[in-house]
């Protein structure tokens, strides 16, 4: 979106470049991947990036607001509360699209939730795209993806205390199911190089009283990455019970992942955020539902279930007991603002991150990835066919 080096980087990127920047990203992480790499970062302007700042930290600190969390706390389900939730989550992630409004690029929400992301890829990805860009005339500078006068260093320390706190990396783990199969997994091979922490599959940790064991290793605190829709959906039985006092610590705490989610969407008042309601709060269907709204699911992961073309059908479908799990918000038009080198508008969709180590009070905004976009929707499934898509980063100078 910077006009200072769009065209730069549009002039100079070859084939060759980016296949050097996908392989050389794989080789650093010793791992394929199975979501696609876009062609190019997301060049950052200042107003742009001061109004996406803002606009995150507004939306975090209502979000943080005690009336609130403790609103927000209804959404988790007795099946899976867990004891000793902290005040604010350890990793929190807001995440934007950017449209048009009277004529200039503005983020809007669009999701938010209490769980990690791809924490520690991030830093890798523009490692090599700095390097990839340190051979292209005009553009070889000290990149940041990073906010809150972060940089390179303090990030990486940053995001140390926060997944390991105070603790050996050989008694943290990073814990989800059957890591190697997971798409994230380029982000567990580096929050291993980055901070030492192993991925790990719950099935494989035993249970002695409270504490829990990796083998000999006695398990001190838990990097959280399980998608409770996973668990669920595949029934996968695990060695400890969610709401049992265990004797280890969480970053997030599980129940993050229910409390700060499209759930908080209806909370919010901020001209960031579109307006959203419960379906069980509606007392009609509103005007122009179809053109005009989406319909959520509101404890979905990676967009799933979304409704972008929703009917008065649709919401009558719904039963009495699950209308307050599912919202309706005011549909986002994304503005194609990327110009690819082909001459196509991209659309781009920014996760501005926060991470919160346990001797931090506040969420620390830190860093960014980006997800780019010709398809209908941003999802892999919409973009199959496209290229300037994927996975990316936003930077600045």
């Amino acid at each position: 979106m910077d006009p200072r080096f769009r065209p730069l980087f549009n002039a100079q990127i070859t084939p060759e470049r980016y296949q050097w920047y996908t392989q050389e990203l794989s080789k650093r992480l010793d791992c394929t991947f199975e979501f696609r790499l876009a062609e190019t970062p997301l060049f950052l302007p200042d107003d742009f990036k001061a109004r996406i700042v803002d606009a995150a930290q507004a939306i975090v600190t209502q979000l943080s607001e005690p009336a609130n969390v403790e609103s927000m706390k209804r959404a988790i389900p007795a099946r899976w509360d867990t004891p000793g939730m902290d005040a604010l989550p350890s990793l929190t992630q807001v995440d934007f699209a950017v449209v048009r409004e009277n004529g200039t690029l503005v983020p809007k929400l669009i999701e938010l939730q209490g769980f990690p992301s791809l924490t520690c890829l991030q830093v890798i990805q523009r490692d090599v795209w700095r390097e990839t860009m340190a051979k292209m005339d005009g553009l070889d500078r000290e990149w940041s993806c990073w906010f809150s006068g972060l940089d390179r260093e303090s990030f990486v320390d940053l995001a140390q205390r926060t997944i390991r706190g105070d603790h050996d990396p050989a008694e943290v783990i990073l814990m989800d199911i059957d890591p190697p199969k997971q798409k994230t997994y380029p982000d567990f091979a580096a929050t291993k190089l980055l901070t030492g922490v192993d991925a790990v599959d719950p099935r494989a940790l035993t249970k002695r009283g409270k504490q829990l064991f990796l083998g000999g290793t006695r398990i001190r605190r838990i990097y959280n990455r399980v998608v409770f829709d996973e668990l669920i959906a595949k029934k996968i039985e695990i060695p400890f019970d969610y709401r049992e006092e265990l004797d280890v610590e969480w970053a997030p705490h599980p129940n993050w992942y229910w409390a700060w989610s499209k759930y908080s969407l209806p909370f919010l008042k901020h001209s960031s955020a579109p307006r959203a309601t419960f379906v069980s709060e509606l007392d009609r269907v509103p005007d122009d539902f179809t053109e005009r709204y989406v319909l959520k699911p509101l404890f979905s992961f990676a967009g799933g279930g979304v409704n972008v073309e929703p009917t008065a059908s649709d919401l009558a479908a719904i039963p009495a007991a699950e209308r307050h799990a599912w919202c309706v918000q005011e549909k986002i038009e994304y503005e194609p603002a990327l110009q690819a080198a082909d001459g196509g508008g991209v659309k781009i969709e920014i996760r501005m991150m926060f991470l919160r180590p346990d001797d931090e009070a506040k969420p620390v905004l830190a860093q960014n990835l980006v997800r780019l976009s010709r398809g209908k929707m941003l999802g892999v499934d919409f973009n199959k066919q496209f290229t300037w898509v994927g996975s990316s980063v936003g930077i600045a100078p």
